[in-house]
């Protein structure tokens, strides 16, 4: 009989994954009891109506408490996924924002780099004409000094 309420408990932990008492009877996690945890999160006690017809030192007992344990570590573990589960949502919209940023300033350094290489072009075509006219300038100056 142990086997089959533990096969039915495992069923109705796979069913209900809210938080409160389930159909098998074993959590009851708005009640407080020894733990003092007044219905906390993740936290669940052993319903009276499991230990009320066993004795403590009997099988049944550590089976129910394995049972228990066991049930609490199921619902911690489902608990922790789903948190997990939100965390790497938040984390990859975060991501998301971060790379249309990145992008959108990348796009604008680019631009600012295409310009200023421009303009750096246009002034060192300036310079070199400049620079020739002068030594164009100086150069007939001088020959025309030296013929006379």
């Amino acid at each position: 009989m142990a086997i089959k309420e533990a096969m039915e408990s495992d069923d109705d932990v796979m069913r209900v994954p809210e938080f409160g008492g389930d159909a098998a009877g074993s959590l009851d996690a708005g009640s407080e009891g020894r733990d003092g945890g007044g219905g906390s999160f993740g936290r669940a006690s052993t319903s009276t109506s499991v230990r009320d017809g066993q004795q403590k030192r009997g099988r049944g007992s550590v089976a129910a408490d394995r049972e228990h344990k066991r049930l609490k570590r199921l619902l911690r573990n489902r608990v922790s996924a789903q948190q997990a589960r939100e965390r790497k949502k938040v984390y990859l919209v975060e991501l998301e924002e971060r790379v249309k940023e990145l992008e959108a300033k990348n796009m604008e350094l680019e631009e600012k780099l295409s310009t200023i290489q421009n303009e750096n072009q246009m002034l060192r075509k300036i310079l070199k004409n400049t620079t020739a006219n002068r030594r164009g300038s100086n150069s007939l100056s001088g020959e025309g000094l030296n013929a006379e």
